[in-house]
C-alpha cells in the first residue's frame, strides 16, 4: 500500500462520520460527549477528544472537503518523510488544533463550551508543511485559481487570522479559525524544527559521499 497512514486516516474518519449518522438517541449522546472538544470537555477530564475530535464529522460535505484535501497534499507529505513519522505530526498538529480551538473560545469568545469537530486544524498542518516543502508546486486556490503552493497556505492563514479577529468581535462565521492556525502554525514549527535540519543534514552527507 502506497499511503497506509493515508488509508487508514480515511477509514476512521469514515467509521466516526457513519457513527453519527446512526439514529439512536444514546448513540448521538455518546458521540457529543466524545467526539466533541470545548473547552469545558476539557475541564471535565475529557482529555482524549483533543484526538477523538480530529477523526469526527457530521456532516457529508464536511467530511468531503475534508478528507480529498487531506489526500491531495497527505499522500505526497507522507511519501516523502514516511508514514510513521507522518502520523506522529498529523495526530501532534490535531491535538494542538484542538486545544487551540478551546482555548481561543474561551479566552477570545468567552465560549467555553463551544464545541468543534472536524479534521481541518490537522489538514492546516499538513498543507503547510507541504507548502514549505514544495514552496513552487502550483495549487488550485478555491479549487479555481492556480497559485504557488507557499503562497496559498499564507493566503490561508491570513483569511483565518481575519475570520479569529471578527469572531472575536462577535461576528464572523462558524469556522474553527483557531483549529486552523493552531494546526498550521505547527506544521510551520514542525518544518523548521525537524523537517529543515534533516533535509539539511542530508544534503551535506550527499554531497561529502
Amino acid at each position: 500500500m502506497a499511503h497506509p497512514m493515508i488509508s487508514l486516516l480515511l477509514t476512521l474518519n469514515a467509521l466516526v462520520f457513519m457513527s453519527w449518522m446512526v439514529p439512536l438517541a444514546w448513540v448521538r449522546r455518546s458521540m457529543e460527549t466524545h467526539f466533541l472538544v470545548s473547552w469545558d470537555a476539557l475541564a471535565d477530564g475529557r482529555l482524549w477528544v483533543l484526538i477523538t475530535s480530529v477523526f469526527s464529522h457530521n456532516l457529508f460535505i464536511h467530511i468531503f472537503l475534508n478528507m480529498f484535501v487531506l489526500w491531495s497534499f497527505g499522500a505526497t507529505l507522507e511519501r516523502t518523510i514516511g508514514s510513521g513519522r507522518f502520523l506522529r505530526f498529523y495526530l501532534a498538529a490535531g491535538a494542538i488544533a484542538s486545544f487551540s480551538h478551546a482555548a481561543v473560545s474561551k479566552f477570545l469568545m468567552s465560549a467555553p463550551g463551544l464545541p468543534a469537530l472536524g479534521a481541518s486544524g490537522a489538514i492546516a498542518g499538513v498543507v503547510m508543511v507541504f507548502a514549505l516543502l514544495y514552496p513552487r508546486e502550483r495549487i488550485l486556490l478555491f479549487g479555481l485559481i492556480p497559485i504557488p503552493a507557499l503562497w496559498g497556505a499564507l493566503a490561508f492563514v491570513a483569511l483565518d487570522a481575519w475570520g479569529l479577529m471578527a469572531q472575536a468581535e462577535g461576528g464572523g462565521l462558524p469556522i474553527g479559525h483557531g483549529a486552523h492556525l493552531g494546526g498550521a502554525l505547527t506544521g510551520f514549527v514542525y518544518y523548521f524544527t525537524t523537517l529543515r535540519p534533516k533535509l539539511a543534514y542530508r544534503r551535506r552527507t550527499w554531497q561529502s559521499a
